[in-house]
């Protein structure tokens, strides 16, 4: 469950949100969505909107450093993480700005000790599966959307290689980013999963919100699909 909220956290707040302002959170829930994006081993909101904006801006080219292209698998899915130039965000996100986000830079050392060392109130393999274990597995499900949803060749989507991914689907707890060739083609749109089957409860949890009036101007674009395409191999 935890590993779900901070999920939800980074996929409905940093990703459509923040980076793509395809809907706005009410201040109440864009806090607690970022504490468990945060809990999730996601970062502060500014440096992952920035990464993000950054990639879109230059997605498959030399400037993308986190495609594969640049180094293989094991760049795009975590070396370019400890080995590249943090992204600007005063380039890249001058239209964020406020308290909350300098407070949340300067949170995070706080909380991820709490993400991590948490779970010892429930002994020692509360330590291990709510702390290392899901910390590790959170930080992979993120890491493919950058490594396996890119690999291969120009998707029929989109006009660089973002691949939709089915069986991601599971690692991501349907959460809806393994849809990441609908992304691509449509990255304004506050829906990922674009065909009935195409499970996207990010897509749900936005409902939810703007049914509670926690969310606002959703913006919602139809992928235009070929038969037979966008799912990776």
């Amino acid at each position: 469950m935890l590993a779900w909220l901070g999920g939800i956290g980074t996929t409905v707040c940093y990703h459509r949100a923040i980076a793509h302002r395809s809907l706005r959170l009410h201040a109440a829930a864009h806090q607690v969505l970022t504490f468990f994006a945060m809990l999730n081993g996601s970062g502060a909101p500014l440096g992952w909107a920035a990464s993000h904006r950054h990639h879109h801006a230059n997605a498959d080219t030399s400037r993308d450093v986190s495609s594969p292209k640049l180094g293989g698998f094991w760049w795009s899915h975590l070396r370019w993480l400890w080995q590249s130039d943090p992204v600007p965000a005063s380039h890249y996100c001058r239209d964020l700005s406020g308290l909350s986000y300098r407070f949340w830079d300067r949170a995070q050392p706080a909380v991820l000790a709490l993400s991590y060392f948490g779970g010892l109130i429930f002994g020692w393999p509360g330590f291990f599966w709510l702390g290392a274990i899901r910390l590790v597995y959170a930080l992979h499900a993120q890491c493919c959307i950058n490594s396996i949803c890119h690999l291969g060749k120009a998707s029929a989507l989109s006009a660089d290689s973002s691949k939709n991914v089915l069986w991601l689907g599971f690692w991501h707890l349907f959460q809806g980013e393994n849809w990441h060739g609908n992304h691509h083609a449509r990255p304004g749109s506050a829906k990922l999963g674009s065909k009935r089957w195409q499970i996207d409860t990010g897509w749900w949890t936005i409902l939810v919100l703007k049914g509670l009036r926690l969310a606002s101007n959703v913006r919602r674009q139809e992928v235009p699909q070929a038969p037979g395409s966008g799912v990776g191999r």
